[in-house]
């Protein structure tokens, strides 16, 4: 695997480095000596697919809180997403911040989310399914999101929303001056 630092605190983009011949190629996409070392998590519990049919589809901003804060391992498998994560680390020298990655069928990349990070996705092409792995189980109870059109993170989506869940549509706001979800 080849690891690309992003430009927030902890989060990684990793290329895929592939081995192939005339059948095809072999490549990891896991290591957890590689991903300790760079203070990734390198234990997953649950692994989640979702499949999207519409172009324009958004998912998100989801995290969990407290002792169900989650890593994710996030790819995808067909079509393209543009997948969007932001740090809610108070912590952190990029808290508040966000970043926007391309991942698609074609260039095979997947993005590392470190816990304390809210996540989101837009399709861009139909019929999408996207694939991770989660460091911890789904907890209702420490669920948490942000809305995805907060002006607080300005976040430019690359498509108008055409398809989004109530539930993700009615998170709430961030307030300028709250104390951060993740201390």
């Amino acid at each position: 695997m080849i690891f690309h630092a992003t430009t927030l605190q902890d989060a990684w983009l990793i290329d895929l480095e592939k081995r192939g011949d005339e059948r095809g190629f072999f490549a990891r996409t896991m290591c957890v000596e590689e991903f300790a070392a760079r203070g990734m998590a390198t234990r997953y519990v649950q692994q989640n697919m979702s499949c999207s049919a519409e172009k324009g589809t958004l998912r998100g901003m989801h995290f969990q809180r407290g002792e169900a804060a989650e890593a994710k391992l996030v790819r995808c498998l067909r079509g393209a997403i543009v997948d969007i994560i932001v740090d809610l680390r108070g912590a952190s020298t990029t808290y508040l911040r966000h970043e926007a990655f391309m991942l698609d069928d074609d260039n095979q990349r997947q993005l590392y989310v470190p816990p304390g990070f809210a996540h989101a996705f837009q399709t861009l092409t139909p019929d999408v399914e996207v694939s991770y792995l989660v460091s911890s189980p789904y907890t209702p109870a420490a669920e948490g999101g942000l809305r995805y059109s907060d002006p607080l993170l300005g976040i430019r989506w690359p498509l108008t929303v055409s398809n989004i869940s109530a539930k993700d549509a009615a998170w709430p706001l961030l307030e300028r001056d709250a104390a951060p979800i993740f201390a």
